[in-house]
């Protein structure tokens, strides 16, 4: 029997959720963190980010030989990851530099610790994952 996710009785402890409902975060504040989240969503924007954490900053050469993915698809993602606001980019001559942004670099920091930047494949799923990182 599969259990349903809704509760069968409409019941609400309304100081204990008016207490949690004002602690709330407005909405203006969560989007630009929801927007960076879902530029971390994909996990080859993750290992790019994981990446430039360990490099401080790559060209998309350098970053697609690092993760193995074909400097077009980096670059795409390497647009999306700006577009969140969790890289920033700047042109030295024919190169374009990526680096994580400030508040990139500390949402990265929650999500990866970073102690060794040794790729491993740890779990035998095919997936290398920094050693020493905590998995998410």
């Amino acid at each position: 029997m599969a259990m349903d996710d809704a509760c069968d009785l409409l019941c609400l402890d309304l100081p204990h959720a008016e207490r949690i409902r004002a602690a709330l975060p407005d909405i203006t504040r969560v989007e630009p963190v929801a927007g960076m989240a879902r530029g971390l969503g994909d996990s080859t924007r993750l290992r790019i980010a994981a990446a430039l954490l360990e490099g401080a900053e790559l060209c998309v050469c350098d970053t697609a030989w690092i993760v193995g993915a074909s400097q077009a698809l980096v670059s795409h993602h390497l647009r999306q990851l700006r577009t969140a606001g969790v890289v920033t980019s700047r042109r030295d001559g024919r190169m374009v530099m990526y680096q994580l942004s400030d508040r990139g670099r500390a949402v990265l920091s929650v999500l990866v610790e970073v102690d060794n930047g040794t790729a491993v494949d740890s779990d035998g799923d095919g997936d290398a994952v920094l050693e020493g990182a905590d998995r998410v």
